[in-house]
């Protein structure tokens, strides 16, 4: 009885969720039966189709339906607006109004509306790939193949784009000339490349010493060599963002894959269900992250960089 009241107070789509997962349960309990092989989670993203020598993967068709659900989420949003939103466009705009809030809060509302755009661009298109893999048919609607080694493996059709190397490395480099942009857009090429190629004071000492002012020279050249030095390590740190923001979220949606796929198939039925919260959740943190990181980042490349020395001063 208990069970049946909880039943009927679930809304329609948790309910339809429920008896898809169950189903998936019933369907992995018949291939465990029957011996057929088990499920297999490859790191590189699996070609399914070469029209013309170009692959196409199923991660590649994962990441072109976001697109499409994200356009068709916006169009069907904005389609009949109202004064008083109601249904999908409340949702929208209450998600919209949050990260346009939290960017102005970092970047300020001038900055904030020119950042927006593209962060709130990356945002979702990180957070409907992780939301969009867990629905029923990625990784488990396919083909059956052999593969080199002998062994029966299935080749999804749809595969979450997140957990495709090449998707985050792409979203990062988008983040990184995003950066690099508005910090040269803000400050000039000649100033903003001063915060890398700090070779200023360096030149000025060789040329105190050429000039007979050697003990001056030699005094200047300490802080040159430092100078130069902190340039070398800000141009390697922006390098290295690219490295960070492509690994983090690969692998944290790699993990979250993995751990979901063995789930159902450990533990079918709805034993999985909470699993899928966590990485509901984990996918709008991971979102977040992105987000978060690029306008701190892109904050940064716009503020003089002798702002950030007197904010560090009267910090002390």
């Amino acid at each position: 009885m208990a069970i049946g009241k909880l039943w009927g107070r679930l809304g329609k789509w948790p309910r339809i969720i429920i008896i898809a997962l169950a189903c998936g349960g019933l369907v992995l309990l018949g291939r465990l039966f029957f011996g057929t092989p088990k499920p297999e989670v490859e790191l590189a993203a699996e070609k399914l189709w070469t029209p013309g020598g170009i692959p196409i993967t199923n991660t590649m068709l994962a990441a072109w339906l976001t697109i499409l659900v994200v356009g068709l989420v916006s169009f069907f949003a904005t389609r009949k607006m109202k004064l008083i939103p109601g249904g999908l466009q409340n949702v929208m705009e209450m998600a919209v109004e949050g990260l346009g809030n939290f960017v102005d809060s970092v970047a300020g509302k001038e900055n904030g509306r020119k950042f927006f755009p593209i962060l709130a661009t990356i945002f979702f298109f990180v957070l409907f790939n992780a939301w969009l893999s867990l629905f029923p048919g990625f990784m488990s609607i396919g083909f059956w193949h052999t593969n080199t080694e002998g062994h029966e493996v299935l080749v999804p059709l749809l595969r979450g784009a997140n957990t495709d190397i090449n998707v985050p490395l792409a979203l990062a480099l988008v983040s990184f000339v995003f950066v690099e942009y508005w910090g040269i857009r803000a400050q000039g090429f000649t100033h903003y490349m001063k915060k890398f190629v700090n070779f200023g004071k360096l030149a000025g000492a060789v040329t105190c010493i050429f000039r007979g002012k050697i003990k001056s020279g030699f005094g200047m050249i300490f802080n040159g060599i430092i100078d130069a030095f902190v340039g070398l390590v800000e141009g390697v740190s922006e390098l290295i963002r690219i490295v960070s923001f492509t690994f983090r979220l690969f692998g944290n949606m790699m993990a979250g894959e993995i751990l979901v796929i063995s789930m159902i198939f450990l533990l079918p039925w709805v034993v999985a269900l909470p699993f899928y919260g966590l990485e509901l959740f984990v996918g709008f943190i991971q979102a977040l992250i992105f987000l978060g990181l690029s306008l701190v980042f892109v904050s940064m490349a716009v503020t003089p960089h002798g702002e950030h020395e007197e904010g560090h001063k009267e910090h002390k």
